[in-house]
Order: structure tokens, then C-alpha cells, then sequence
């Protein structure tokens, strides 16, 4: 009795202390998580930068993670409708349903761009809340990440205090890298480029770039050769300087058209892991403005 009373002494503080398990669906946010989190936290990221977050199998590996998890955060807007439900269902942990505490949606926090003015899925892949690739743009990665930090202190109120300091500490960081990047980034302003998918629409928006050409048809819908070269045909009236695909994204369509326009075709990495730069939320936009600016005038 004597050794059973001194293990559970033991093991107690260990119990009381354990960090707060958080399902991030996406890279960005189980960086964000971390970044707040800290060594409150453990954190899994359900996607990587090299998977189409619109498309993933849910495994059972994900609705064991799911089951553990005391904080669900995704993009929402129907970005994982495909898959997140399912996850949900199958886990069964009441704590991270739609509506509870534990269930956390990044693009309730910012305001949505490009709302369908009719729903119609003969159009592709069409959201109804707005385009939901919101952390393209840091000034929302901050707006999410005050939203997240005041979630987490309503979680785990027992390091509220912690999860509050180091979300100002990011802050900090974070607003003197966008001043950096606001700076560096004045020459891509008014530079028109094509796009694969509408996954930078907030990027562009955040430098003031334009957009002056989609490879896909429809949103999620794979581009013909045909409508490729009907795309190569409408940059000979308005150039592009470059072609922007995410990582995630097949490199034929971009690489097809960048020849034929005779244009750097640009891998950028979309989010967290999608280069070996971009390791954490910093080196992301690094990344990418470096690669902007190689294509700038």
C-alpha cells in the first residue's frame, strides 16, 4: 500500500501538468499553436505543406489524434469539409465538436474575401463563407493568433497567464517582421501574375499584385492543354511577370504555361513546411517574398 501511495505522489504533478493536446489541421496553425502554446501545448498537424488541404483521406491514425485532442483548430469556411466531419464523427470527443470550446475555426477571426455572389457547385470548388486561404496575408496570421491565444487561456485556464505573454511576445515579433516585409516588399506592387489555384488571393491582396489570369478553369478543376493555351494566348494581350502555384500543386500546368509565356513559373511554399526556408511562420514569408521579388521588375 505504502509503494502504491508513493507512485501515485508521484505521478500526480506529472498528470496536473500535462500539456493541453491540439489538433491543428493545417501547418500554419500548429505553428501558430506553438508559437502560443509553447511547452503548454503538444501539438499535431493533421496535413503537411505538400498535401491539398481540400483533399485528405480521414485515416484512422487522424481519428485516434482527434479522440486526444482538448483544442480542434482548422481554417474552417469549408476548407476541410471533405474530411474534417468525418474525423468528428468517427472520434466521438464531445469536447472539439462544431459549437464547443475545443472547436476552434481560424477564419472566424478575419474577414473572408471573394464570397460567391451564387452557390453553384457546377463551378468548381466553390465556398460559400469566402476564400478560405486566409494566412496567405500575416496581418490575419496576427488577428488569429489573438483569437487563438484568448482560446486557449478559456481551455487550459491554469496557464491562461502563459498562453497571454507569449502570445505578446509573438506580437512584437510579428509586427516588426511585417514592417520588414512591408518594406522589402514595395517593388511587387501593381505586378501582374497568373495563378493556379486562388490560394494567394489574401498575399496578393496584402502586396497589391494583380491577378491578371487563373490556370484553372474552375476553382479545384485540372487544366487542359486546350484552356492552357487559351491562357497563354489572353497573357499575349496582358502579360504576367511570373506563374504562382503552391507546393501542393502539380508543377505541369504552371511549368506548361510559364514556357509558353516565356515567364518564371514560382513554387512558392504556401505554408509551413513547404520549403526547407520556410521551417516556421518567419521563414514562410521570407521565402516567398524572396521568390516575388527575383520575378519583379
Amino acid at each position: 500500500m505504502k509503494r502504491l501511495l508513493a507512485c501515485l505522489i508521484l505521478w500526480l504533478p506529472v498528470y496536473a501538468h500535462a500539456a493541453l493536446n491540439v489538433f491543428a489541421c493545417e501547418p500554419e496553425w500548429a505553428a501558430l499553436a506553438g508559437e502560443i502554446g509553447g511547452a503548454d501545448v503538444s501539438v499535431f498537424a493533421a496535413t503537411t505543406a505538400l498535401q491539398d488541404p481540400h483533399r485528405i483521406e480521414a485515416r484512422p491514425s487522424l481519428i485516434a489524434q482527434m479522440r486526444r485532442a482538448g483544442l480542434v483548430v482548422c481554417t474552417g469556411a469549408e476548407l476541410e469539409t471533405g474530411w474534417l466531419p468525418v474525423l468528428l464523427r468517427e472520434a466521438g470527443n464531445a469536447g472539439v465538436q462544431l459549437g464547443r470550446r475545443g472547436y476552434f475555426e481560424a477564419t472566424q477571426s478575419v474577414p473572408l474575401l471573394d464570397k460567391p455572389a451564387r452557390l453553384d457547385r457546377a463551378e468548381g470548388d466553390v465556398h460559400a463563407e469566402g476564400n478560405p486561404h486566409i494566412h496567405t496575408d500575416p496581418r490575419n496570421i496576427l488577428r488569429v493568433s489573438e483569437a487563438l491565444a484568448a482560446r486557449l487561456a478559456e481551455v487550459d485556464p491554469a496557464n491562461a497567464a502563459a498562453y497571454r505573454a507569449r502570445a505578446q511576445a509573438f506580437a512584437a515579433r510579428w509586427n516588426a517582421a511585417m514592417a520588414r516585409w512591408q518594406t522589402r516588399a514595395a517593388p511587387l506592387a501593381g505586378m501582374p501574375v497568373a495563378v493556379q489555384h486562388p490560394s494567394f488571393r489574401y498575399l496578393l491582396n496584402w502586396l497589391g499584385m494583380r491577378t491578371v489570369a487563373t490556370l484553372e478553369p474552375k476553382p479545384g478543376v485540372e487544366p487542359s492543354v486546350s484552356h492552357l493555351a487559351q491562357v497563354a494566348a489572353q497573357l499575349q494581350a496582358t502579360p504576367a511577370k511570373a506563374v504562382l502555384r503552391a507546393a501542393y500543386q502539380s508543377p505541369r500546368p504552371a511549368d506548361w504555361l510559364a514556357r509558353r509565356a516565356g515567364i518564371p513559373a514560382l513554387a512558392l511554399p504556401y505554408t509551413v513546411g513547404g520549403s526547407a526556408r520556410a521551417s516556421d511562420l518567419f521563414g514562410l514569408f521570407d521565402d516567398t517574398l524572396d521568390q516575388l521579388l527575383k520575378a519583379a521588375p
